[in-house]
């Protein structure tokens, strides 16, 4: 997560009052969820929602690891109790799709890092998404630059006209749920149309660095050549 990112999580939890929920799909080790944490007014109902299983956990790491996951899960809270903000978090260890009943109400705030398979990815956004009050943010990580989320976004947000594109901190993506007019969502696509161009580019640059040719990922402007471009 970059400070870009962190600061637009932190300025939309601070813009929610006493009574609002924010929910996350994906904590991993909960730096995430500390910013959220952290800046939400009291009142603020805050869920966090991974089964931590060790699996979906990065690149090559897709398969569920228990051991692996039982160490996140011990992070996730040692982090969260570290920052002063436990109390605050109610942890769902669960997968998404399961703990859909686990969260009453309207959702003011979502934020979905979770698997970025096309199927996961897209049924959290459709699922999860539902249950967003009108005005209200979603924000969805990895979103231009994973394959699988962003077909998820093309085939929901796209040419819906539910989810207005805001803008994005690099792969960061912010949708305002709202009923837009048949002249807005052209544009709201257009917008989103734009940003494949930089998809194409953090394409390119994860195939270079699976092909051990990551020191040509700096032609395209990625400064470091041995990550995931986030």
């Amino acid at each position: 997560m970059t400070d870009d990112q962190a600061r637009r999580l932190h300025d939309r939890a601070a813009e929610l009052g006493a009574g609002a929920q924010i929910v996350e799909i994906g904590s991993f080790r909960g730096r995430s969820m500390i910013v959220l944490a952290s800046v939400a007014a009291d009142g603020v109902a805050i869920t966090a929602i991974d089964p931590h299983m060790g699996s979906d956990r990065g690149p090559q790491e897709i398969e569920a690891d228990q051991a692996r996951g039982d160490d996140d899960y011990d992070l996730f809270h040692a982090n969260l109790s570290a920052a002063g903000v436990d109390e605050r978090v109610t942890h769902v260890r669960k997968m998404s799709d399961a703990a859909l009943n686990d969260v009453e109400g309207e959702i003011d705030l979502l934020y979905i890092d979770g698997a970025h398979r096309f199927g996961p990815a897209r049924a959290d956004i459709v699922q999860w998404g539902e249950r967003v009050s009108g005005g209200g943010t979603m924000l969805i990580h990895d979103s231009f630059s994973s394959i699988g989320v962003t077909l998820a976004l093309m085939t929901t947000t796209f040419y819906g006209g539910r989810w207005k594109y805001v803008g994005r901190s690099q792969s960061m993506a912010e949708y305002r749920r709202v009923n837009m007019t048949f002249g807005e969502r052209l544009r709201n696509a257009l917008r989103q149309e734009l940003q494949l161009l930089w998809f194409v580019r953090n394409v390119v640059i994860k195939v270079l660095i699976v092909a051990k040719l990551a020191p040509l990922t700096r032609l395209l402007g990625h400064r470091n050549i041995d990550e995931w471009p986030y």
